[in-house]
């Protein structure tokens, strides 16, 4: 098994067509990133003001009630690989375009839902499952976001410069993090913690909203990655290996394999590290919640400052060394992240743990899209990279915060320490063993990148 598994499609089969220039390349990516931004602010608002609003909707007598309304946020995580199915052969038949925009316009409508919402006091347990059915949808949207996204910001990559450009589908993923961080700081210095209990909580759900619709204007003209050809085709009938789960599984099921794999240690690692880890700061500086939020706020800038350079850096060497990187010391540092960071309670101690953590991370998060794009013709590669991605981030990303939770009221952290380092350690096996550097993807035989005119000639070849 390797990166260049899956068959090369026939000559026209799945035609991209992609811009001419760098500049329409930016602006490509700048739209197709601007709805991850938002999709995952909305994602994050709820895990950043989940401890301000659970007894809006659980009982404040109730000792479980953190797990309860974590428990929500990783109940989200079963519908991504609905949405992944359902974005991506949507996205391989009617175009990267009309996806992407049809999910942030869910995403909307779900942030305004429970932003104007009624709690617990007004219609008892009702509210919950209210509160359920709208992250639901979300978790819907967001599966479909993802591969979509990923897909696309690949194709309209200039060729030599995939790793850079591509980089930013996690600038605006953890920027989403960021933006829900600066939101609770604004908060917090305008309001009490009683008065974002009652209310405020209500108001970052509506800026995800408002924003979701922003984007909506600016994603329909955004260019089409697939040519019309392809998108024709595929809605006549014509061509039916489009889109199809069958010939993902028949056909291509060693690079599905392989995404999931890739992805396995890797959404562990970001939601143990990007999740819980400003989670532990937050309870270590309770007394002191305006310190644990600027330390947060800070590492995540931080973390999100260091994707393109992951991305530029692996157009230089290879994806394959940043992986192995990441495997290997995520291996060791996840034992002293979470045994030493609820220990500390000096801030500048606080964030170099964060940050060498994040360090860590970005050898994964920064390419991991790309890598997993190049993996699959474009015929299937959204239904591909959304699927994987979502089975994997399903069964070990969302649930590790709740899994966490859970564990520690057990006191067995260090179980859990064993399960995240476990996990990493498996990827890390197929990072060694089953990725190839710098060899041809598909993505190179299919020229779908924004090739200048003499580039097109003679493509730099991926180094995956």
């Amino acid at each position: 098994m390797s990166t260049t598994l899956s068959k090369s499609p026939e000559p026209g089969s799945a035609p991209l067509s992609a811009p001419t220039s760098t500049r329409r390349a930016i602006l490509n990516t700048l739209k197709g990133s601007s709805g991850n931004l938002v999709e995952w602010y909305d994602v994050y608002i709820y895990t950043v003001f989940a401890t301000y609003f659970q007894d809006q909707f659980f009982s404040p007598e109730d000792k479980n009630s953190t797990v309860y309304v974590y428990g929500i946020f990783a109940v989200t995580f079963l519908m991504r690989p609905v949405g992944s199915w359902y974005f991506g052969r949507f996205a391989d038949r009617h175009g990267r375009r009309s996806a992407l925009v049809f999910s942030v316009a869910l995403m909307a409508a779900c942030s305004f839902g429970i932003a104007i919402m009624p709690t617990r006091e007004s219609i008892g347990l009702a509210a919950a499952l209210v509160l359920i059915f709208f992250r639901l949808v979300q978790g819907f949207a967001t599966g479909g976001e993802y591969g979509t996204s990923a897909t696309y910001m690949s194709e309209v990559a200039t060729a030599g410069k995939r790793g850079f450009f591509s980089s930013f589908q996690y600038v605006t993923l953890v920027g989403g993090h960021v933006l829900a961080q600066a939101t609770l700081l604004i908060m917090t210095a305008f309001l009490d913690k009683g008065q974002i209990q009652d209310w405020g909580w209500r108001i970052p759900f509506a800026i995800g909203g408002v924003a979701a619709i922003g984007v909506f204007l600016m994603r329909r003209d955004m260019d089409e990655s697939l040519s019309k050809e392809h998108i024709d085709a595929a809605r006549s009938g014509a061509d039916r290996a489009s889109g199809s789960m069958r010939e993902l599984f028949v056909r291509h099921w060693k690079p599905l394999l392989l995404c999931f794999l890739i992805t396995m240690g890797g959404t562990v690692a970001f939601y143990t590290y990007s999740v819980n880890a400003p989670a532990i700061v937050k309870k270590a500086y309770t007394n002191d919640a305006m310190v644990a939020t600027w330390v947060n706020l800070i590492g995540l800038i931080f973390l999100m400052c260091l994707q393109p350079v992951g991305g530029w850096i692996s157009d230089k060497v290879g994806r394959k060394p940043l992986l192995v990187f990441f495997g290997a010391t995520g291996v060791i540092y996840t034992y002293f992240l979470i045994t030493f960071l609820p220990k500390t309670t000096n801030p500048f101690a606080t964030f170099g743990l964060l940050a060498i953590g994040y360090i860590i991370l970005t050898g994964y998060t920064s390419i991991n899209a790309l890598v997993k794009a190049e993996l699959f013709p474009a015929n299937v590669r959204a239904l591909g990279v959304g699927l994987g991605y979502a089975l994997a981030n399903s069964a070990f990303g969302g649930t590790a915060p709740v899994i966490y939770e859970a564990m520690k009221k057990a006191d067995m952290v260090p179980q859990f320490i064993g399960y995240v380092t476990a996990l990493i350690a498996g990827s890390l096996l197929v990072y060694v063993f089953f990725l190839k550097n710098k060899s041809t993807t598909e993505l190179d035989r299919e020229l779908g990148s924004a090739f200048e005119s003499q580039q097109a000639a003679s493509p730099a070849p991926a180094r995956v």
